[in-house]
C-alpha cells in the first residue's frame, strides 16, 4: 500500500479502488473503513488539481503518484481524447525513503 517513487525517493499511498480490495494486517471492517477513507480523500475537490480543457489542450501525470478521475462536467460539449500508457516499473518500498 506504501510504495517508494522510483525517480523522487519519497513514499507514497498506492491504493486505488479499482486493484486494492483490502490492508493486510487489518481486520475485514477496519480495512473497509480505512480504505473508504482514504478513497473520500481521493475524491476531495479541495486537494485535486483541475484541468480547464481547451483545443489542442494536452495533459499528463504520473501514476505512480497520483490518481485519475475523468469528472463528467464538460455537458454538452463531448470529450475527445487518446489515452497512452507508458510500461513502468515494478512498485518497491524502501523503508528507508523520504516520507512525502
Amino acid at each position: 500500500m506504501v510504495r517508494t517513487h522510483p525517480e523522487t525517493g519519497q513514499r507514497a499511498l498506492y491504493v486505488n479502488t479499482g486493484f486494492t480490495s483490502r490492508i493486510k494486517g487489518l481486520s475485514d471492517k477496519e480495512s473497509a473503513w480505512l480504505l473508504d477513507h482514504l478513497y473520500a480523500q481521493a475524491a476531495n475537490p479541495e486537494i485535486q488539481c483541475r484541468f480547464r480543457w481547451e483545443a489542442g489542450s494536452l495533459a499528463f501525470w504520473d501514476n505512480r503518484a497520483s490518481q485519475h478521475l475523468a469528472a463528467s462536467d464538460y455537458f454538452p460539449a463531448r470529450r475527445v481524447m487518446e489515452r497512452v500508457t507508458i510500461a513502468g516499473d515494478r512498485p518497491y518500498f524502501d523503508p528507508d525513503a523520504k516520507a512525502a
